[in-house]
């Protein structure tokens, strides 16, 4: 007898229907598995065996075959080892049920037990586009399924629970609906931009970079206050919209990376350290291809600190996805695209000992060794990186002062209003924030009266400016105009964006 059941697998974060057919027939006992199974897949055959069993349910001594069908495209991972179990008791006669139109997904353990495993939210996700409504995954995948609404799912503990609901013994209750603005509401960031004394033109700089959507890039010496800066950044950034929220839970679903709550509530703020490989970097693997830490600062904010010390391969592959928004990966399982829309933050010191330029303590580095340690960035990387602010250490006066700081609330009050004014700018296109501007948009958009002209033409002039740089300085300029609630560009609003890239032109410049 024959028996199919649904089942899903991942190509990036698009699901891919896997029919699972079972056959037992008459012959000497054997169990052969067909349909470009990976090794962990194939090791399904003893733990579906020993589940099976030791959920007091018949295992037939039979000849055995499983196909995975379609048989092209390459099966990974243990969520086959339910649908395999299934098929197998359907096909034996030990379960009589009806599973047309359902979806099943989960690792079994050797007693029985259901397994939690990656990719749930967006496997269920395509299923239900293609016309799926009811699912039967985990219990520990429970809480990211249960934000997908117009479905059906059930969430089972072991094998017997599901064999005991397909039979109509023990029917499971359907996983309610849960609710996002609940928790993204509980959801609040530990750092704030009010925790920081001082440094009031990298705040400055801070705003305008998340109202714009810019990279930014902290130079200074150890101590001054550049990795705070960088934690409170998405406590500026805009709050997430549903969906939103579940593409980048896709992400970190398919990376096994999602948190208790099973869905992200709060921008990703993603920190590799400076040993980081490119692989790491970018996403990839031997065979399969898995997302990055570049995919998983979709939505959010990837913090580079040490900016120098990352390998220079693994810099350069940054370029691409800062330009697309995305990242495609080619391994020899196969061609993968992943969002990488992020907001690249940056972090480095002046010089090898960390004080050069700053007016606290005396920098002890040749300019060679200086020229030589900025030199591992590379200028089109820098390029792309709208804005560059120095900051230096505080006087202990100001670390002391009672001041109230300025809150992060505050602060983005003002860079919501800024995105407010692009988002009806830029209706009905692709481009969401001015750092995604295109040529088209950016000669629409920061059109410059004769006075701006001129002073462009100053500062591209004197400053040894690339055209990609004056771009970037456009783009930057239209962002502080908007949080001006100006219309048009001006002076001001150029020297001020101008000033944030007097950092990259002088490098090597240094005497």
């Amino acid at each position: 007898m024959i028996a199919r059941v649904q089942s899903y697998a991942l190509s990036g974060l698009e699901g891919v229907p896997v029919t699972v057919e079972a056959d037992v027939s008459k012959g000497l006992p054997s169990y052969e598995m067909v349909g470009l199974p990976d090794t962990a897949v194939k090791e399904s055959k003893e733990r579906v065996k020993s589940a099976v069993k030791n959920s007091a349910l018949d295992f037939p001594a039979h000849r055995i075959t499983i196909n995975l069908a379609p048989a092209y495209v390459k099966k990974e991972g243990s969520s086959f080892d339910l649908p395999v179990a299934i098929s197998l008791l359907l096909a034996y006669g030990v379960l009589e049920a009806d599973v047309e139109g359902m979806v099943f997904l989960g690792e079994l353990a050797l007693n029985g037990d259901l397994r939690p495993v990656t990719g749930v939210l967006p496997s269920i996700i395509s299923a239900r586009d293609k016309g799926y409504k009811k699912f039967i995954i985990p219990k520990d995948n429970e809480k990211e399924a249960g934000y997908i609404d117009g479905v059906a799912v059930y969430a089972a503990k072991n094998l017997r629970e599901v064999v005991d609901h397909l039979s109509g013994f023990a029917p499971m209750p359907i996983v309610p609906v849960a609710s996002f603005a609940a928790k993204a509401e509980a959801s609040k960031s530990a750092y704030d931009l009010a925790f920081v004394k001082g440094q009031d033109m990298a705040k400055r700089a801070v705003e305008v970079a998340v109202a714009g959507g810019h990279n930014i890039l902290f130079v200074g010496p150890p101590g001054s206050g550049k990795t705070m800066l960088a934690r409170s950044i998405p406590s500026v950034m805009p709050d997430m919209a549903f969906d939103e929220a579940l593409e980048i839970t896709k992400i970190h679903s398919v990376a096994g990376t999602l948190g208790e709550d099973g869905i992200v509530t709060e921008r990703p703020f993603r920190s590799p350290h400076h040993t980081a490989t490119t692989v790491s970097l970018c996403g990839g693997g031997n065979k399969s291809v898995h997302p990055g830490e570049i995919s998983l600062s979709h939505g959010g904010v990837l913090f580079l600190d040490e900016l120098p010390e990352y390998k220079r391969s693994a810099l350069e592959a940054l370029r691409q996805p800062l330009e697309d928004g995305v990242i495609t990966i080619s391994r020899s399982g196969g061609t993968v695209t992943y969002p990488a829309s992020f907001m690249l933050c940056a972090s480095m010191n002046p010089c090898p000992c960390g004080h050069y330029g700053s007016k606290k303590r005396r920098c002890t580095c040749t300019p060679n060794d200086i020229r030589r340690y900025r030199a591992k960035i590379s200028g089109p990387l820098l390029d792309r990186i709208d804005i560059q602010v120095e900051v230096d250490g505080v006087e202990y006066d100001a670390l002391v002062a009672e001041t109230v700081e300025e809150s992060s609330a505050v602060v983005k009050q003002r860079a919501d209003s800024a995105r407010k004014i692009q988002r009806e700018r830029f209706e009905g296109s692709r481009v969401k924030t001015n750092a995604e501007m295109g040529e088209k948009e950016t000669r629409e958009y920061c059109r410059l009266s004769k006075q701006c002209e001129d002073v462009l033409r100053e500062a591209f002039e004197s400053l040894h400016l690339s055209a990609r740089a004056r771009s970037r300085i456009l783009k930057v300029a239209r962002t502080i105009a908007d949080l001006d609630l100006s219309e048009n560009i001006q002076p001001d609003h150029l020297y001020e964006a101008i000033s944030y890239r007097t950092y990259g032109a002088e490098l090597g410049d240094i005497e």
